[in-house]
């Protein structure tokens, strides 16, 4: 039987790992909103469709599939324009490091984070399609974050999305 102490200790600790995953999706949240804040330069710069505005709305949706090119060609604009991406086109491990700190992560989160875009730009089949590697990347990206429980709730990111506005 259970004795109060250590029902205590189950709350203590299930409150603790609870606060961190909602901690861990509010950090990500904001490395989303501050990732997204240049999509209009984007959108214009590379004379990108506006249908992209669906794949990032919807982005963090599990049931979502992202799909279209050009959100791929979005996605590597912005990491361009933050200077997350080294000459080769791959992660720049220091900087991407440094933009999860600025917003809230720490250091072992930021490299966790680094370690899933090492790891899915690993497992992402090769393509000469510049656009579709990098979706292919963000795909794999999105769904080791919902294993996590990472993901940021829709709720969260309209209200950012309305504040913004």
């Amino acid at each position: 039987m259970l004795t109060q102490t250590k029902i205590v200790v189950l709350v203590i600790v299930y409150l603790a790992i609870d606060s961190r995953v909602e901690s861990s999706k509010e950090i990500m949240k904001e490395i989303t909103v501050n990732f997204g804040k240049a999509l209009a330069d984007c959108k214009r710069e590379m004379e990108l469709p506006d249908s992209i505005d669906v794949d990032f709305y919807n982005f963090w949706k599990e049931d979502y599939e992202v799909s279209n090119r050009y959100t791929g060609c979005a996605i590597i604009c912005l990491s361009t324009k933050l200077d997350l991406v080294d000459p080769d086109g791959g992660l720049h491990h220091g900087n991407a490091h440094e933009f999860a700190k600025k917003h809230g992560a720490d250091d072992g989160m930021a490299k966790q984070l680094i370690d899933i875009i090492h790891q899915c730009e690993k497992s992402t089949p090769r393509n000469d399609d510049g656009c579709i590697m990098m979706l292919g990347i963000a795909k794999c990206f999105k769904a080791e974050i919902h294993k996590l429980d990472w993901a940021p709730s829709m709720d969260l990111m309209v209200g950012e999305v309305l504040a913004e506005v």
